[in-house]
């Protein structure tokens, strides 16, 4: 199987080869790949590698600083426009159109890390009405005192109409960089890490209105690990099979084509689609009818245009995706890295499906067939033998995306931070991460999973 390389891709190889790491990057197809060379990992037996922190309650969003926001209680507490700050005008780098907009921010309190990191991936949970949109920065401290300038880490709306989603290219202070949607030192042999940071949203809206976005979730995962090519095995853990629903992202391959050439490179909204229906959501029969009639699963579709980021011509922007997830009602998503496939069998065992993100060579997992230098899957459970059961969206037709994986190769596929391609070169591995999604209310054992690895 062949698909054609994602601009995640050749951000990779750009990376790559600005840290000597070896030539081009590999021709073998990819969804989604990996965007940067050193990554990290979540749970107890891991917890000096990776530091979560979301900001999701009541108390939180009066922490902080705020200039014409308010926070608002109840079941689900979130963020709001109280008062415009100001107005601005933003000219859409996609459409060429200027808009003005008000707009009211919010500054989170400075977090410190456990983990002097490396590398940060933001996320966000938000309901963007028509008429709104937010922006997401942050700002981190070096370990020498020094700040980063304000990093947009995404432009973020629901829809498409208002503005166009899209992440920020060209972001540097030649000590590190924004590639899409991950913070990344540019030496970290350097020895120069993040060590805390802060983050900002900006709520807009149409001037005159009295519409706003809400804010119900947003923090970072920071990470630093060594660079490795194997990790240690796991023993199997606990076997469970979830009844996740199969689709294929190859069904879809040709239809609409301007967002990322088709469903061949859909593997990131596909995964993404599963979840969201295992948890009892879809989209209405209204938000399909810009769908073509006859054309199957069509809510892949619709999960393909709303992930689509403008400025990477892709699907396969991590938050893009969970916050795609939480704008179906009362879910939580989140990106993260898991340290083991422990970790993932806890989520499992719970009742917890989890989307993983992964490159590999032809051959090296057994009964994929195909490599790819970067893909997303969607792991249901485990045998009684610890082999992973994954719903993997690179197959012929949604009743062949069933696969079970051996345990090993999977596992070090999914965990390592370094590879070889199909030319020998070094490329960059995810290291573990993942999209985890869940609905409010969930059950007690479940809730103490994923407070126990970080996400709550």
């Amino acid at each position: 199987m062949t698909r054609p390389t994602s601009r995640r891709t050749v951000l990779t190889a750009a990376i790559a080869a600005a840290a000597g790491a070896g030539a081009a990057a590999s021709a073998v197809p990819a969804s989604a790949a990996p965007s940067r060379t050193s990554r990290t990992s979540s749970s107890p037996a891991a917890a000096s590698l990776v530091d979560n922190r979301f900001w999701t309650t009541y108390t939180d969003w009066r922490c902080g600083s705020s200039a014409g926001t308010r926070a608002v209680a109840g079941r689900r507490p979130g963020l709001v426009i109280s008062a415009p700050a100001g107005s601005t005008d933003y000219t859409d780098p996609h459409t060429g159109t200027t808009k003005a907009w008000e707009y009211a921010t919010w500054t989170s309190p400075v977090h410190r890390s456990a983990v002097p990191a490396t590398e940060v991936i933001a996320s966000w949970n938000a309901h963007t009405p028509q008429g709104t949109w937010i922006q997401i920065e942050m700002r981190g401290r070096y370990s020498d005192g020094t700040d980063t300038p304000w990093y947009v880490m995404g432009r973020w709306a629901a829809g498409d109409t208002d503005i166009r989603r899209t992440s920020v290219d060209d972001q540097t202070d030649g000590r590190s960089t924004v590639w899409t949607d991950t913070f990344s030192l540019d030496d970290v042999a350097s020895g120069l890490r993040l060590v805390s940071y802060r983050l900002r949203l900006t709520l807009h809206r149409a001037p005159g209105t009295s519409l706003t976005p809400t804010v119900h979730r947003v923090g970072a995962m920071a990470s630093d690990i060594p660079d490795r090519f194997t990790v240690p095995a796991t023993a199997p853990g606990a076997a469970r099979e979830l009844p996740v629903p199969r689709y294929s992202q190859n069904v879809h391959v040709g239809e609409y084509p301007e967002y990322d050439n088709g469903g061949e490179a859909w593997c990131s909204p596909t995964s993404s689609q599963m979840i969201i229906e295992y948890w009892g959501r879809k989209p209405t029969p209204e938000d399909l009818a810009w769908v073509k009639p006859g054309l199957a699963d069509p809510q892949v579709c619709h999960a393909a245009r709303h992930t689509f980021d403008y400025q990477y011509e892709g699907c396969g922007n991590w938050p893009f995706n969970a916050a795609y997830a939480a704008t179906y009602r009362d879910m939580n998503a989140v990106v993260t890295r898991l340290g083991s496939l422990t970790d993932l069998e806890k989520l499992t065992a719970a009742g917890i499906p989890v989307i993983t993100s992964q490159s590999f060579l032809k051959g090296e997992l057994t009964g994929a067939g195909y490599g790819t230098a970067g893909h997303l899957m969607t792991v249901i459970g485990f045998t009684a033998d610890g082999d992973v059961i994954a719903n993997d969206p690179a197959s012929p037709s949604n009743d062949a995306v069933r696969r079970v994986y051996q345990r090993r190769e999977w596992e070090n596929i999914w965990l390592r931070t370094k590879r070889y391609d199909a030319n020998g070169a070094v490329r960059s591995g995810t290291g573990g991460v993942c999209y985890v999604y869940w609905p409010a209310g969930v059950s007690a054992g479940q809730q103490r999973v994923l407070r126990s690895l970080g996400l709550t």
